[in-house]
């Protein structure tokens, strides 16, 4: 808490309220309130498209110590509809900052809200839900915000890609950010990557290995992308829904017919579940920040991952003998909503779980599962698997060259287990669709 700052108020849909003051532009804000659990990386967070419409609360309790820099940027704005911190840093105090995080939030225009107990609202978000709320220097009526949340668009059914496309840095920024750390290789191959919302560091991995990149936007047809000739196409992250997205889904499952090497990143993980002719659904809360462990079935690995995620593939809608753990509560779709029954489902069957001693790790299947895409896409194997909660984190086709991840290989500042993505994609796109499982991995 400072001086000098104005009240502000958090309502969120449930009535519940957090008092405390405001930190970025005076006025109010909208949005899905959500949590990531990050350190490190805020700046990567702000400018996440990802984040579009979400009101984002940071449970790290300090945040804004290492200020800002026009080189870790993931768009070319801010694009969060709010922060809630609980404690914001004033001064700077690292060498490549050029700005401070406060600093930062004003010149964005983000109306962000500091003194909340972030952990107390955290848990509140995990028992109930991610749920709709505003962040409020203007309207300090409890009864009124509340309201007006309640009005306000849901997330689920929201086409948010339309938003957030072509949100590029500077090709300046782009060659900066990766020629501090290698010179790029000689151009080896030709990727289109489908801008659904598209974090810059995606583009800046497949250059730093040879590729060129052309972008194009979620709705281009397949016509357009054909005539551009690429070698692969990478189908990015992005905000919302998936379902809403009919041409993102249309074009992937014109790329499949013809055979073309095909990866989707996070959003572009669920619209390939899509396009198989699976189902996806809206999680309670979804999983967003660094170190989430996934099991990756193709290797034995363990890979800790970022992710920013609100919905998952199902796979059962693709013939998958699994369920993940908020399915088996119940908690499957819109019905995992605030307050009802699938969340007393799913913290019964955690604490069932402790009491046993059984952990995720003993829950997940022994071997590789394998289903079958219902649009005669052929079989359908999972690689990867939550640790947390048995989501569905990696897909792979057995008869098409296409495979997708629910994290972000591509995460900064990291962790970067999951990079391999992109020699595994590069490899893909150069005619290799194989997967040996490793010698000796076990599950």
């Amino acid at each position: 808490m400072t001086n000098n700052t104005k009240p502000a108020l958090l309502a969120l849909e449930d009535g519940t309220l957090f008092w405390g003051n405001n930190i970025g532009a005076e006025g109010e804000t909208f949005g899905e309130l959500v949590f990531n659990t990050g350190m490190t990386g805020y700046q990567e967070v702000l400018t996440d498209p990802s984040y579009c419409g979400q009101i984002v609360v940071m449970t790290y309790p300090e945040i804004g110590i290492y200020g800002v820099n026009p080189e870790d940027v993931e768009s070319s704005k801010v694009q969060v509809a709010g922060f809630v911190v609980h404690r914001a840093a004033r001064g700077v105090y690292n060498h490549r900052a050029t700005l401070s995080f406060l600093d930062y939030l004003t010149q964005a225009n983000i109306v962000a809200i500091e003194g909340v107990d972030t952990r107390a609202l955290t848990r509140h978000l995990r028992t109930h839900g991610a749920q709709r709320g505003a962040i409020s220097t203007a309207d300090l009526d409890p009864a009124s915000l509340i309201a007006r949340v309640r009005e306000s668009p849901q997330m689920a059914g929201s086409n948010l890609a339309e938003r957030v496309q072509n949100q590029r840095i500077s090709e300046s920024a782009l060659i900066t950010s990766y020629t501090l750390h290698l010179t790029p290789p000689p151009i080896q191959n030709h990727i289109v990557l489908i801008d659904c919302g598209f974090k810059a560091n995606m583009e800046r991995e497949l250059a730093a290995r040879g590729a060129t990149v052309t972008v194009v936007p979620y709705d281009a047809d397949l016509e357009t992308v054909l005539a551009l000739k690429p070698d692969g196409v990478l189908v990015s992250n992005g905000p919302g829904d998936p379902e809403p997205l009919h041409a993102t889904i249309a074009l992937m499952r014109g790329l499949l017919e013809r055979r073309m090497p095909l990866a989707g990143i996070c959003l572009g993980h669920q619209l390939l579940g899509l396009a198989l002719g699976g189902k996806t659904y809206k999680m309670r809360f979804g999983h967003r920040g660094a170190n989430h462990p996934v099991r990756d079935f193709t290797t034995g690995r363990i890979l800790i991952t970022t992710q920013n995620h609100g919905f998952a593939v199902d796979p059962e809608s693709l013939g998958i003998a699994w369920t993940p753990l908020e399915q088996e509560a119940g908690g499957k779709g819109q019905e995992a909503r605030i307050g009802e029954s699938a969340n007393q489902r799913e913290d019964e069957l955690r604490i069932t779980n402790y009491e046993s001693r059984i952990t995720m790790a003993e829950r997940l299947p022994k071997e590789i599962l394998v289903g079958e895409s219902p649009l005669g896409f052929g079989p359908v194997e999972v690689t990867q698997l939550s640790l947390n909660d048995g989501t569905l984190e990696g897909l792979r086709l057995r008869d098409y060259p296409a495979f997708s991840v629910q994290h972000h290989p591509e995460a900064c500042p990291g962790p970067h287990d999951a990079s391999g993505f992109f020699e595994e994609f590069l490899a893909l796109v150069q005619g290799d669709f194989t997967v040996e499982i490793a010698e000796g991995a076990e599950f």
